[in-house]
């Protein structure tokens, strides 16, 4: 990820932030289109559900030029998500949502140079996510051989 990839980022969330709701609204009805079977993942209330995603998004992007501050917070929420019973196909169905939703809220400012910008930072925030939830799902026992 390159500082013009950053910025395009940054600006871009900066336009979605006014309609955070309606946004979060649109990703999982779009999420749920995608893969019905993630709706049985998600027990309390979607609303708050949205704020929270509208909140580790505005963080995640906010420091995305700072990985000391981003890259610990994506691991930890990368273990939470694993014991919530979220595998790594699940994260493919949620970039396409979340890049649906972007081109939906942003319209014509949803430029190709943003889309890639957005696939890129996605695949990172995935990326490292998914590695905390296969690290924490190695046994311990078999971890300590590994090391060796």
């Amino acid at each position: 990820m390159n500082a013009r990839q950053v910025e395009l980022v940054q600006r871009s969330f900066a336009q979605v932030q006014p309609i955070a709701d309606v946004a979060s609204g649109l990703f999982y009805a779009r999420l749920f289109d995608l893969d019905p079977g993630l709706r049985a993942l998600f027990r309390g209330d979607m609303n708050e559900q949205g704020h929270k995603l509208m909140l580790m998004l505005g963080i995640a992007v906010a420091n995305l030029n700072k990985p000391e501050v981003v890259l610990p917070a994506l691991r930890k929420l990368g273990e939470r998500h694993a014991g919530y019973g979220v595998t790594a196909h699940h994260y493919e169905t949620v970039g396409s949502a979340l890049l649906w939703t972007l081109e939906q809220g942003l319209g014509e400012a949803f430029t190709p140079e943003v889309c890639l910008a957005w696939e890129t930072v996605y695949r990172l925030v995935a990326d490292t996510m998914k590695a905390a939830a296969r690290e924490q799902t190695i046994p311990r026992a078999k971890l300590g051989t590994l090391l060796v």
